[in-house]
């Protein structure tokens, strides 16, 4: 077999391919088997008809057909191997030339992984927040904990800001009770903002056992998005009562003897959270430097699909699950639709030029993955899908995502690599020196992860089919 490479622009090749008639016969053995065990000819056994017999009764035609279907994936196979091509998604195959006992000649175009030079990051620089915390995030978050440790009391009295009151619920639309429109006993917490628009009004003033109505626009359920006229009962009333700031209430909620300790802890815990936040802040800021000096081709075929994928994650995954379409999505976002294509296209292209980038930068620095780095980054999608370590890893297992796992963290440990060399400053004029941040490696593998998305499972997407395209191609090919 002879092949040759013409490239057609950065991101697509045709592979010319000439085949000796010779290598096609493993081939035109199994399709002769293959016939024969579909056929029956009278005076010949199942399986026992002669090539000759097959060939004048069903046409030699039907078994070029069937051989070039067998072996046409095996040689394109070949020929991108020996190229050395990534391909991306399915080939364009037309078989130009078919000669029995001569020659098979076929051309394949096919989107390839584009030739990305990284040039020297080593000069990047980028400013990050300064970690601060006031007292008054102290206090917030002081705060926070003490409002869990509210008690409640039954009081005779109409419902006031801050109360916690149980009510029953019944919303209906032009004018019928819905299925799902009726809750009984709910606590709500007035002023919370947790159910909705409107009820704060209408239950303030209200006592035990008595009701109003009011109308409002539901969030959820079979009828999300439409007006309804919702009545709501109080069953009863309670006062929230807060506990008092002093030791006791430090010893009651947390390990700690006084509210002082208490409140340093508070201090310690915030500054770390926001020394995490800076340090994604850093990544993400330095991946944006990154993407800037790299020139990044990008193929249409698999932005397309990257561009469906989005949408299709976001309607039928992420806003099915909150009871929305995307029409009103776009309304709540106050964006037109042109402006959620554009912003789709955008994300779509950053995240295809993110896994490509750091992918090559994987290659160039020569990076590997090791078993506990992978079974880190596993546990912590597990924790972040909500199933546990064992289900998550045979879930990864069974859908062959394995290599997409490995890929993650390894583009992680290359955006390490550049966050390294780049100089970071905060908001102060100080330098940060991100080794001091806890769990380094994780965050840096979860920005990469946010900023390429889904555009793996596009990829992936697109090269799987293209294990089966040759043969699909080669049936239409010899069909026509």
């Amino acid at each position: 077999m002879k092949s040759a490479v013409e490239t057609l622009n950065p991101t697509r090749v045709r592979l010319t391919v000439e085949v000796p008639f010779e290598e096609l016969k493993d081939s035109l053995d199994a399709a002769y088997k293959k016939i024969n065990q579909q056929v029956t000819v009278k005076g010949f056994r199942k399986g026992k008809v002669p090539a000759r017999v097959i060939d004048q009764r069903f046409g030699r035609g039907a078994v070029l057909e069937e051989a070039v279907n067998d072996a046409l994936p095996k040689f394109y196979t070949d020929a991108v191997n020996q190229a050395e091509l990534s391909p991306l998604g399915q080939p364009e195959v037309d078989i130009t030339e078919l000669k029995d006992g001569e020659t098979l000649n076929f051309t394949a175009e096919v989107d390839v992984r584009p030739s990305i030079e990284i040039p020297d990051y080593s000069g990047i620089e980028v400013e990050v927040d300064a970690v601060e915390v006031t007292d008054e995030d102290v206090d917030k978050s002081v705060e926070q904990l003490r409002e869990r440790f509210a008690s409640t009391t039954p009081v005779e009295r109409a419902a006031e800001d801050g109360d916690v009151v149980t009510i029953d619920l019944e919303a209906k639309v032009e004018g019928k009770v819905l299925e799902d429109g009726v809750a009984k006993d709910v606590s709500y917490t007035i002023g919370s903002g947790e159910l909705l628009d409107g009820i704060d009004d209408a239950v303030k003033g209200l006592s035990a056992g008595e009701e109003a109505t009011f109308t409002s626009e539901l969030k959820g359920g079979s009828a999300a998005g439409k007006e309804a006229e919702v009545t709501v009962k109080v069953t009863q009333v309670a006062k929230r009562e807060l506990p008092e700031l002093d030791d006791e209430f430090a010893q009651l909620a947390s390990e700690f003897d006084t509210l002082e300790e208490l409140r340093a802890d508070s201090r310690k815990r915030l500054e770390n959270m926001k020394q995490y936040d800076q340090a994604t802040q850093a990544q993400e800021r330095v991946l944006e430097k990154l993407l800037e000096l790299v020139e990044v081709p990008v193929p249409e075929k698999l932005l397309e699909d990257e561009i469906n994928t989005r949408k299709h994650n976001l309607e039928h995954h992420q806003l099915g699950q909150m009871g929305l379409t995307l029409d009103k999505y776009l309304e709540i976002q106050g964006k037109t639709a042109e402006e959620f294509e554009n912003e789709t296209r955008e994300a779509a292209i950053k995240g295809i030029k993110t896994q490509f980038v750091l992918d090559e930068l994987v290659k160039q620095e020569k990076l590997n993955v090791n078993q506990e780095e992978l079974t880190e980054h596993l546990m912590r999608r597990a924790a972040s899908s909500g199933m546990s370590p064992d289900q998550f890893a045979q879930a990864v297992v069974e859908q062959g995502q394995v290599p997409l796992l490995v890929g993650e963290v390894a583009r992680g440990k290359a955006l390490a690599v550049v966050v390294e060399k780049a100089t970071v400053k905060d908001t102060n004029g100080e330098i940060v020196d991100l080794d001091d941040e806890e769990e380094p490696a994780e965050a840096e593998a979860e920005t990469a992860e946010a900023a390429a998305e889904s555009a793996e499972s596009a990829e992936a997407n697109e090269s799987a089919e293209s294990a089966e395209s040759g043969e699909d191609k080669a049936e239409e090919k010899s069909e026509g």
